[in-house]
């Protein structure tokens, strides 16, 4: 899109006023130029000279607004009246000047600014040179001398030429810039708008990965609650003593969620805390416990146990790998079956760590939960694992049960 150079809001009061000065200065300076006799008029009463310094200046007002038309109203009025009224040399040079730069810097079509500017350097230049041929058959020529006159004529044609250039390469320096300043500000508020459009991302995964952990964390502590709550409510009359087993287990399965929410709420709340405080491998123990508690037949073991001390496992790996276990053992108490057994294999590796969660239930008979809606379930373990740069897999076993299967790339203490 082309660039459009906007007029500030000020701008009839600005123009208004330099035309205003210019008028009042040119007057005085017409006024001033007679009395001291240096003035180029044609007529000896002063107020015809003063007269002609307002009529060139007062245009000036639309300078701006206007600026392909006052570029060739100004030159015009210069030139008439010089031959009828005379110049003021001084203060119409200015309003020359200006007129002029003003094309270069406020004309929107630039193809016009090009036509006039060169336009009005041709004419002038043309009138110098018929002035400059008049004054060889000029008297006064003759008196100052040959010489004399070819050095006024030198110094008529830089002075021009300096004066046009000036207000030429300025002007259009004026309207880079402000073309310049636009894309500034155009790239300004882009780079504002998609700062906004990140904060939003931001937040947005922020949401989801609380999200995900209140999933994780309420529900498998609910869940073993619940069925503690239901093994207890079935022997409270026939076996109070291990009804109160199974309280007991509830009410330590309560203790252990408030913990954990307390210490998830707590990092959420302050990004400072030390994310060792969250859970980790060291206590994938206490979590198989409270699952036995529950009823849940689980076993767990360390393969490779000789590389544990050869590996580096960020506190963000560790929580992943806690969560994934800690859903697999829930989705496995909710779909394998009250007789299911369930296997929990942690295996070093010499530069990553696998973790397998496994079941003999009624594997492809029993649904699994693919998503459930809101990125958590195995949706959630997949984006948990794959932001730590490893891979997931999960599925029915060929002989029957469930598979959870995660790959987490780690570094070594030697690549430190």
């Amino acid at each position: 899109m082309p660039f459009t150079r906007t007029l500030p809001a000020n701008w009839r009061r600005t123009d208004a006023l330099i035309a205003l000065a210019l008028a009042v200065v040119g007057a005085l300076m017409a006024y001033a130029s007679l009395v001291s006799g240096i003035a180029i008029t044609q007529d000896s009463d002063p107020r015809w000279l003063m007269l002609s310094a307002v009529v060139l200046a007062a245009p000036l007002a639309w300078y701006r607004r206007y600026p392909t038309a006052i570029a060739i109203i100004i030159p015009a009025i210069y030139i008439v009246t010089g031959y009828t009224v005379g110049i003021e040399m001084y203060v119409s040079q200015v309003a020359l000047y200006l007129s002029f730069y003003a094309v270069s810097a406020w004309e929107n079509d630039r193809r016009r600014a090009q036509i006039v500017r060169i336009f009005i350097v041709v004419a002038m230049a043309l009138w110098l040179l018929v002035e400059t041929i008049r004054g060889f058959s000029s008297p006064e020529s003759g008196e100052v001398g040959v010489s004399a006159y070819f050095a006024f004529l030198f110094i008529q044609w830089v002075i021009n030429l300096v004066f046009f250039g000036a207000a030429w390469i300025f002007g259009q320096r004026a309207w880079d810039s402000a073309r310049k300043r636009e894309e500034l500000n155009a790239a300004h508020a882009q780079i504002r708008a998609q700062q906004e459009v990140i904060a939003q991302h931001a937040i947005e995964a922020e949401r989801v990965r609380i999200a995900r952990e209140l999933h994780d964390t309420v529900a498998h502590h609910v869940t073993v609650m619940g069925v503690q709550a239901a093994a207890a409510r079935r022997v409270l009359t026939t076996d109070t003593q291990r009804a109160t087993e199974q309280l007991r287990a509830v009410e330590n399965s309560s203790r252990y969620a408030v913990k954990e929410l307390q210490t998830m709420v707590y990092a959420l709340r302050d990004s400072s805390i030390e994310h060792a405080a969250l859970p980790g491998i060291s206590e994938l123990d206490d979590l198989i416990e409270q699952v036995r508690a529950a009823g849940q037949d689980v076993r767990f073991e360390i393969v490779d146990d000789d590389h544990a001390a050869s590996v580096v496992i960020s506190p963000a790996a560790e929580l992943t790998v806690y969560r994934v276990v800690q859903e697999s053992l829930s989705n496995a108490r909710k779909h394998a079956g009250p007789a299911a057994t369930t296997w929990v294999a942690l295996r070093y590796l010499p530069d990553a760590l696998e973790v397998d969660i496994s079941d003999d239930g009624w594997g492809q008979s029993a649904p699994r939960p693919e998503s459930n809606g809101t990125g958590t379930g195995l949706v959630g373990m997949d984006e948990r694992v794959r932001a730590m740069g490893g891979t997931f897999t999960a599925g029915p076993k060929s002989r029957g049960g469930w598979l959870v299967r995660v790959h987490l790339p780690v570094s070594t203490e030697r690549g430190n």
